[in-house]
């Protein structure tokens, strides 16, 4: 199951960077330091072996991250708020008591940000999603704790 993916230009366009940084230029990197690490002989107790090889799988994980969240992405500016919570939007709750200010949708989006993100499937953004301005509404979180949540404010996301 795909979910769409709200993602900056900006973001979108560094991610696709990395992308094909990953693809080429790392992969021959990587390829490279396998087979001199290999050239030192006995595999079983080769350190430098292993590392690359722990490397490329991260590597090859995060392509196909890459690779799936670009595929699924929706490009363009963030969402107007008109008071709704959405997918690219910046969200004032008060939570479990405590007010937070985040973004929700992919941390991508905020990478160059102090700004706190949750995904629209995790348990807190599932909660808020569609809710506006002054809603109220509970969620269960991983431990099994029930946790209030109350909408406070819904801003356009500005890139902050």
């Amino acid at each position: 199951m795909s979910t769409e993916t709200f993602l900056t230009q900006e973001a979108y366009d560094r991610l696709a960077a990395e992308l094909d940084e990953l693809s080429t230029t790392g992969r021959e990197e990587i390829a490279k330091r396998i087979e001199a690490a290999r050239e030192e002989g006995d595999l079983k107790e080769n350190g430098g072996y292993h590392a690359a090889k722990d490397e490329q799988g991260k590597q090859e994980a995060r392509i196909r991250t890459l690779q799936q969240l670009l595929k699924d992405a929706k490009v363009g500016t963030a969402p107007e708020s008109d008071g709704t919570v959405l997918s690219g939007t910046v969200v004032t709750a008060l939570v479990a008591g405590g007010e937070e200010v985040f973004l929700l949708g992919n941390r991508e989006i905020a990478a160059n940000s102090e700004l706190d993100v949750y995904s629209e499937a995790s348990p807190l953004g599932a909660a808020i999603l569609g809710l506006r301005e002054g809603d109220k509404t509970s969620y269960t979180a991983p431990n099994g704790r029930e946790i209030g949540v109350e909408i406070v404010k819904v801003e356009t996301y500005a890139g902050q």
